[in-house]
């Protein structure tokens, strides 16, 4: 057991059984009075006495000397208080510190949570745009596919594709994201336009890795109904960025989310393709634990991004609830 191990533990086995005769004899000391003490701390006089008086047993000491004309201070009391007031100053600066985070501007560090492709296509330009507003929020990005745990991997705020289980989690809905089938021109210029999600061959088919290691489904729309198809893929990768790449170099066909290839396809590096057959644009949530007592950080940080994703149009309009065809110039919208 380390020093500072050590210290917690004398502090609380101490604390419970000390903290009580400590706090009334502060006050008394304060207020000048017993009585006075009392009113202060909401609890009766002889309550107060008690408190001081176990202290004073457990001391083997009087803090107080007492007669019907007043109380006062012994020696011991004396110097048990010049020992004490400066513990209870850091008390009350560090409570104040607390609070200040919770009510006050907004500061100290922010931990960030998103998908890699969504972090980084979405995210990631938001932060100048709240740093240059709140300098003294430091922000830490954590990119990755797989779920996080807010509560274990210290997570002030993540965002998730789709309705996290956690019931426990506050889930905002911030955009929906329209996902396209595409290639490059070149790629269709030497391989039959297929007309329906059915003509696509194996090899023609770019795949994305989840975490899991499977090829992730694609999802159309076809004869009315949602249907999903596991590519057959001769070239796969575990980053969407990699997917995006090959489909510009003309490797095939690749399903991706729209923010991912806006820029591609307004610059004709790509070219939608099945927009008949697109797929329901998937909703993105953000996700933080509870609306009590949120540091004024996170609460600006959450403004920040609604804000931010309305005047990209992003989104138009989002919904709450605790626990948990698109072509070229689509934008991400609201469900």
């Amino acid at each position: 057991m380390n020093e500072s191990q050590l210290s917690t533990q004398i502090i609380a086995s101490a604390l419970p059984t000390r903290y009580a005769g400590v706090v009334a004899f502060i006050t008394v000391v304060a207020e000048g009075s017993f009585a006075q003490a009392a009113t202060r701390l909401g609890v009766g006089r002889s309550a107060v006495s008690r408190s001081v008086q176990k202290l004073e047993e457990h001391l083997g000491v009087r803090l107080f000397a007492r007669n019907t004309r007043g109380t006062s201070l012994t020696h011991e009391g004396r110097l048990f208080h010049a020992q004490c007031r400066p513990g209870v100053e850091r008390i009350i600066r560090a409570m104040d510190e607390v609070r200040e985070l919770r009510d006050g501007p907004p500061q100290g560090r922010l931990r960030v949570a998103a998908p890699t492709a969504f972090g980084r296509a979405v995210v990631a330009p938001m932060l100048d745009g709240f740093r240059v507003r709140y300098p003294r929020v430091a922000i830490e990005l954590v990119l990755g596919d797989r779920p996080v745990d807010l509560v274990a991997d210290g997570i002030d705020v993540a965002f998730r594709d789709g309705l996290p289980e956690d019931v426990d989690t506050v889930a905002r809905r911030v955009a929906s994201v329209p996902w396209v089938l595409c290639a490059s021109p070149a790629y269709l210029r030497s391989c039959r336009l297929p007309a329906t999600p059915g003509d696509l061959k194996p090899e023609e088919c770019l795949g994305q890795l989840a975490p899991t290691g499977r090829v992730v489904a694609w999802t159309f729309r076809e004869a009315g109904r949602i249907s999903h198809r596991v590519p057959a893929s001769a070239l796969s990768f575990n980053d969407g960025e990699l997917l995006r790449r090959a489909a510009i170099g003309g490797q095939g066909f690749a399903q991706l989310p729209l923010f991912q290839v806006q820029d591609a396809l307004a610059d004709g590096h790509l070219r939608v393709c099945l927009s008949d057959h697109a797929p329901p644009p998937a909703d993105h949530y953000l996700c933080y634990l509870s609306r009590r007592q949120m540091p004024s950080r996170v609460r600006a940080f959450i403004d920040h991004v609604v804000a931010s994703i309305h005047a990209q149009a992003l989104d138009r309009g989002h919904t709450e609830r605790p626990g948990g065809g698109a072509g070229a110039s689509d934008a991400l919208t609201a469900a």
